[in-house]
């Protein structure tokens, strides 16, 4: 079955993920971590991608971003690429790919799945057995959203500011979402809707968007289409 386009609409945000290579490492320390956000600041703001939470693993990287226009996304990416592995393969002396293939992302309803996507991707490293908790992680947005630290690369989301009228009250309340474990059923919803690329969120705001887009948003339902019978006059 022929890959549908992309599916970008602008203020709608998006989970992402993109692999090493071969599941090859794309940070190999912390200076390659450095550049990476570096470079993906600087883009971000030229393309009007607004960064809500991001991960960065030894051999993949996730995001929650909001894009402004409809390239916004592709531009980011697409730049960031280009500027990251010349500087990685340059600096590691190798050659060829880094990336496992194109992107994979997805739009998700923000009122019910973007702080639950931002949780789930600040859990990474302790999913992985990296670390025992997303404080003790560096390479994350997590430091910044309960107030650890300030990362310039963010822009916090409204409904991260509804969290609370105050920064201590939004930080407090933003960590204690991690004391509940994501639910098993969510988990597999935002993986399986971001390596499939089918929006994720209500019936109602599926129906939205696929207005807003005008395109299919969903998978078909399996099986061949009904063949509709002709009336005889």
């Amino acid at each position: 079955m022929a890959r549908l386009p992309r599916l970008f609409i602008p203020f709608q945000p998006q989970n992402l993920i993109l692999r090493g290579n071969n599941r090859q490492l794309i940070f190999v320390d912390d200076a390659d971590r450095y550049i990476f956000l570096s470079r993906l600041y600087d883009v971000s703001h030229v393309h009007g991608l607004a960064i809500h939470a991001y991960c960065l693993m030894p051999n993949h990287l996730h995001l929650l971003a909001t894009p402004t226009t409809q390239h916004s996304l592709a531009n980011t990416l697409q730049a960031l690429g280009c500027h990251y592995v010349l500087y990685f393969n340059r600096r590691h002396e190798r050659t060829g790919t880094l990336w496992e293939g194109r992107y994979r992302a997805t739009v998700i309803e923000a009122e019910r799945y973007l702080l639950l996507c931002s949780r789930y991707i600040e859990l990474n490293p302790v999913r992985a057995g990296l670390v025992d908790s997303p404080g003790s992680y560096s390479w994350s947005s997590y430091p910044h959203h309960v107030g650890l630290r300030s990362d310039c690369l963010l822009t916090d989301h409204e409904l991260y500011w509804a969290l609370g009228n105050t920064p201590f009250e939004r930080q407090n309340r933003y960590a204690e979402m991690f004391s509940k474990p994501i639910l098993d059923k969510d988990l597999d919803a935002l993986r399986i809707s971001t390596q499939k690329e089918w929006l994720l969120g209500s019936i109602e705001y599926q129906e939205r968007m696929r207005l807003e887009a005008n395109r299919r948003i969903q998978p078909l339902s399996p099986g061949r289409p009904r063949r509709v019978k002709m009336m005889q006059s």
